[in-house]
């Protein structure tokens, strides 16, 4: 190929001897090329030429029988200059019929299948195998993998179902050197408060917060968070309630670690007059009942048809089967007027929140009368969060839940709420809870399964106020994907869900808020090995 300037620059010729093209003309226009885009012009032209001539002697010389035409040269010369092939095209449509044919047909029983997609490669070639049979092999490998990877998350579900049940060896072993300390110690034992802060117990000028819980690590991180977050911790009353259990345990660790100048009170559920049997007759019932029992500590598997169901909504029937659902701690906050009469408003928290900001704005919150402020669930920016409704909780299908609810009535959270104990008392919330809960019982469970929330969301109809969102973030227990910039703006954090922070199975980038207020200096922490930060 030779390139010829003419002197002017008016003109390039270029020419060839191959046969194919003789020479080629170019007139450049003086005012209006300029240098610059002329050498652009040869250099793309040096370049793209001999490339075409090429390939256009290979599409002639491959088959100069049947193509002797500039036609049929240009048939089989474009498709290969705009990356298409005629033959491969017409491969790929019959493949798709050979899959089309093979979806609609079973796999056919004790077919022998290959480990890889290389040993399948290798069988197609001994075993001339054709499309359809390769695609058999194919259909039935992508479903063998498929159950396999449905059946390790199923199996990765319960492992983590276990994991949030069990007590973590740390926070047992706090508690039983705790309750040993309780009976070894005087200073353990002390009075909790102090007797001449007694009638500040019931002193409604103070800010009271109630928590029912048989963690004493959880219950630590709760009473440190709220006061290291208050402008007048000194106006703070902390009424923490747990089970005869923990009650040494729980009184030793707050006994030894005075916080001042907070007001703390340890009570277990044994030492309140109210709590007999005769005024929680459905409670002794949720405890006792055999099918009761079975469903929430018996084998989570048996008879679950797991190919109906999607992993999301395993884990989630999962953790309706928490045993934490029929404590009576767990249900301790419907009886709170009768537990405390003395008292007009309180916050209840639940063990598994932080306080990341001061929270005596909530008693100046008006209620309207209401008996409940909280922060609903069926809006927000976290679609998965943030958009419960009555039909997540209750089963529709069930002629008494289908007549007297809404399934898409807004859902609302527990774990931080503003309750006006004055309006409660003249409700009939807690006749009305202990109705359902007997409704429930005699249908065996069949109207709702997830633990204390459903029977609160009927009772609660009506007397429920909406706060602002902000108040109280919910979901740090199960959502990973939990904006870390979201977390930091929260009043309330609280990680609802199976991944506690204070378990391995935690989320390690949501752990750093609650694990700041651990005091991992405390002796009885630093021995027990508590997870760190």
């Amino acid at each position: 190929m030779q390139i010829h300037f003419s002197p002017s620059m008016r003109s390039i010729t270029i020419s060839t001897t191959n046969g194919f093209i003789d020479f080629m003309k170019i007139k450049v226009a003086a005012r209006h090329i300029s240098y610059r885009t002329l050498f652009h012009t040869i250099l793309a032209l040096a370049f793209l030429l001999p490339f075409v001539f090429i390939v256009t002697a290979l599409v002639t010389l491959e088959d100069v029988d049947n193509c002797s035409s500039l036609d049929c040269v240009g048939r089989r010369l474009g498709p290969r200059l705009l990356g298409r092939s005629g033959d491969s095209g017409r491969l790929v449509k019959d493949l798709f019929k050979v899959f089309n044919q093979v979806n609609s047909e079973e796999v056919p029983d004790g077919l022998k299948l290959p480990e890889s997609f290389s040993q399948l490669v290798s069988e197609m070639k001994n075993n001339q195998y054709d499309a359809k049979a390769f695609a058999i092999r194919l259909k039935a490998m992508m479903e063998k993998f498929d159950r396999e990877i449905r059946e390790s998350k199923f199996a990765e579900l319960m492992n983590k179902h276990f994991a949030a049940t069990a007590i973590p060896k740390g926070i047992h072993c706090l508690s039983l050197r705790l309750t040993d300390e309780y009976s070894s110690n005087a200073h353990a034992r002390r009075q909790l408060p102090s007797p001449e802060f007694l009638p500040l117990l019931s002193d409604n000028s103070y800010h009271h917060f109630i928590m029912a819980t048989d963690n004493i690590l959880a219950a630590s991180v709760v009473v440190t968070s709220t006061i290291q977050s208050a402008t007048r911790p000194e106006r703070i009353v902390f009424h923490v309630i747990t089970d005869k259990k923990t009650y040494a345990g729980m009184h030793s660790w707050f006994a030894l670690n005075p916080i001042s100048p907070v007001i703390i009170e340890v009570k277990g559920v044994h030492q309140f007059d109210w709590l007999t049997r005769e005024n929680v007759p459905v409670l002794e019932a949720v405890e006792s009942y055999h099918g009761i029992k079975n469903y929430y500590h018996g084998n989570h598997i048996a008879g679950a048809n797991l190919s109906d169901l999607t992993p999301r909504i395993f884990a989630s029937k999962l953790q309706a089967r928490s045993p934490k659902y029929i404590s009576i701690l767990n249900h301790l906050r419907i009886y709170l007027p009768e537990l405390f009469p003395n008292l007009n408003k309180v916050v209840f928290l639940d063990d598994d929140v932080v306080i990341q900001r001061d929270l005596s704005p909530l008693w100046d919150i008006s209620l309207g009368g209401k008996v409940n402020g909280a922060v609903e669930t069926c809006r927000g920016e976290d679609e998965w969060v943030m958009s419960k409704r009555f039909k997540n909780y209750f089963n529709f299908s069930h002629p008494l839940i289908a007549k007297n609810l809404d399934p898409n009535e807004c859902a609302w959270a527990y774990g931080m709420n503003i309750f006006d104990l004055r309006a409660w008392r003249r409700t009939r919330i807690r006749a009305t809870y202990h109705s359902w809960l007997k409704q429930n019982l005699r249908s065996n469970l069949t109207m709702w399964k997830l633990g204390t929330l459903p029977p609160a969301l009927i009772a609660f109809r009506g007397h429920v106020q909406p706060i602002d969102p902000s108040w109280h973030m919910l979901g740090l227990g199960y959502q990973f994907k939990t904006k870390v910039e979201n977390v930091k703006k929260a009043a309330v954090i609280h990680y609802n869900g199976q991944s506690k922070p204070w378990l391995e199975i935690g989320f390690e980038h949501l752990r750093p808020f609650w694990a700041k207020y651990v005091n991992y200096s405390n002796d009885f922490v630093r021995n027990c090995h508590i997870l760190g930060e």
